[in-house]
C-alpha cells in the first residue's frame, strides 16, 4: 500500500474526480429514505466491473456485462430497497427500461447506462416510482453531489459510505473517488456489496481491469459480516480520462502509483463496511499465517471469521481461543495443533497449541473489551498467508435479519 504522503484525502466521494455528477434523491421504493442514485460522467469512461459469484444473481448484472462488452459507459442507475433478483422474466426487462430512462434523460445511448439494485428479494421493482426517481435524479445531478448518491444507495447501512483521495501522475494531479453500501449478507468472494469508483485518470481498458480485480482482491473479498453472499454484489470502476494525463498501463512508470491509490480507495471503503456491520459492535482482524498454501490460509481465516461460537464470543468479551482453533482445524487447512500458536492484539493467548502461560485471562478479557480485535493465527505448517476484516454478532444482528421484510 502507498504511504499517504503521497495522496490527499479530500471530499467529494464519486464525484471528487473531474467530470463526474451524481445525485440522490427519494423515489419512494422504501418509505423514508432516499432509494435512488445516479452517477453521470461528462464524457464516456472506460469501465470494469465484478460480480457476485452466487449462482443466483439480480437482473442488473446480465445487463451491466451486455452493456460493458464495449468496456465503456457514461452513467449508472442505482436504486435501494428491492434487489430485483428472483422475479421472474419481467425482472429482466424492468432492468433495461431503467438504462433506457435514464440514457433518455441524459440524452446518452441506453447501451452507455449501467444499472444496479439491492434489497429484498423476490419483490417487483416499481417502476411507476422508479419512471419518476430517474427523471429527478437526472435533473439533480451536481458536480457536488457524491454524498446524497452514498445515501440514496443505502439499505440496512447506518451511514453512508464514500472515500475520495488525490494524488500526482507525471505532474498532473488525479483524482479517486468512491462510495459503498453495505451492512449484512456480506461474505468474501467477489463481490460483496455495491460499489462504485471512480477516476479522471486516462487508463487502458486492459489495466483497469486488472486493477479493479487486484484492489478488490486486497479489500472486499477481505471482508465478511456473516458468511452470506448476496445474489446482487457489483462493484464498478469508471475512467474518464479528464484529468488529461498520458495513457495508464500496466507498463507505465506511475501504474503501481494508481494502482495503489484504488486499492487505497477500496481499501478504506471495505473497512467501513465492516464497521457498520449489521449489530456490530467489534472490528476484527482475522490473519492466519504460515500455513501450508494460501487457499489453506483462506479457508481458515474464514471458517474463523464466520463462526457464530467466534463471532459471539468476540461480542460477549470472553477470549474463548478454544473456538478460534477449532474453526481452524475444520476449515479444510491442515495443520498440527500441538504447534499452533494464538495472539489477540499482539499479546500471546495461545503457544503450541496450549493456554499460554504468563498471560492471565483477565488481561485477554481486557483486550476482547476493545472495539478493535487482531487476531493472528499460526499454524506453522508452510508459508501460506490470508486475511479477513470481520465483525463481532450481537442481539442487535438477530433483531434486524428477523424482521428484515416486514
Amino acid at each position: 500500500m502507498a504511504a499517504n504522503r503521497l495522496y490527499r484525502k479530500m471530499s467529494g466521494g464519486v464525484t471528487a474526480p473531474m467530470g463526474f455528477k451524481a445525485s440522490g434523491v427519494r423515489a419512494g421504493i422504501k418509505h423514508s429514505r432516499p432509494d435512488l442514485a445516479l452517477i453521470f460522467s461528462e464524457m464516456p469512461a472506460r469501465t470494469t466491473a465484478i460480480y457476485t459469484q452466487n449462482v443466483v444473481k439480480g437482473e442488473h448484472i446480465a445487463v451491466c456485462r451486455k452493456h460493458l462488452a464495449d468496456n465503456k459507459c457514461q452513467a449508472v442507475v442505482v436504486n435501494s430497497g428491492c434487489a430485483n433478483a428472483c422475479v421472474g422474466p419481467q425482472g429482466a426487462k424492468d432492468a433495461i427500461t431503467m438504462t433506457k430512462l435514464a440514457g433518455r434523460a441524459m440524452g446518452i445511448p441506453h447501451e452507455d447506462v449501467l444499472v444496479c439494485s439491492t434489497g429484498t428479494i423476490g419483490i417487483r421493482l416499481p417502476m411507476a416510482k422508479i419512471r419518476a426517481g430517474v427523471a429527478a435524479a437526472a435533473k439533480t445531478l451536481e458536480a457536488g453531489g457524491g454524498r446524497a448518491a452514498a445515501k440514496a444507495i443505502m439499505t440496512t447501512d447506518t451511514y453512508h459510505k464514500e472515500y475520495a483521495l488525490e494524488l500526482n501522475l507525471g505532474g498532473r494531479k488525479v483524482r479517486i473517488g468512491g462510495m459503498a453500501k453495505g451492512s449484512g449478507m456480506i461474505e468474501p468472494n467477489m463481490a460483496t456489496m455495491l460499489a462504485f469508483i471512480t477516476t479522471d485518470a486516462n487508463v487502458s481498458a486492459s489495466a483497469l481491469s486488472m486493477c479493479l480485480k487486484q484492489a478488490a482482491e486486497q479489500s472486499f473479498n477481505r471482508v465478511s459480516v456473516d458468511g452470506d453472499q448476496s445474489c446482487n454484489d457489483t462493484v464498478i470502476l469508471m475512467a474518464n480520462g479528464a484529468a488529461g494525463t498520458p495513457l495508464l498501463t500496466s507498463r507505465h512508470s506511475d501504474w503501481k502509483k494508481f494502482s495503489e491509490a484504488v486499492q487505497k480507495v477500496c481499501h478504506e471503503l471495505a473497512v467501513m463496511l465492516i464497521k457498520d456491520g449489521e449489530g456490530a459492535t467489534k472490528f476484527v482482524k482475522v490473519s492466519v499465517h504460515n500455513a501450508r498454501s494460501n487457499d489453506e490460509a483462506r479457508a481458515a481465516a474464514r471458517a474463523i471469521a464466520n463462526s457464530l461460537l467466534v463471532k459471539t464470543s468476540w461480542f460477549g468479551g470472553d477470549p474463548n481461543w478454544g473456538r478460534i482453533i477449532d474453526a481452524a482445524g475444520y476449515s479444510g487447512a491442515f495443520f498440527d495443533s500441538r504447534k499452533t500458536d494464538i495472539t489477540f492484539n499482539g499479546v500471546a493467548a495461545v503457544r503450541n497449541g496450549q493456554r499460554s502461560r504468563g498471560v492471565s485471562l483477565k488481561t485477554l478479557e481486557k483486550i476482547y473489551r476493545k472495539k478493535e480485535i487482531a487476531i493472528d493465527v499460526n499454524l506453522k505448517a508452510g508459508k501460506g498467508s490470508h486475511f479477513v476484516f470481520t465483525c463481532d454478532c450481537s442481539f442487535d444482528y438477530v433483531r434486524i435479519n428477523s424482521e428484515y421484510m416486514t
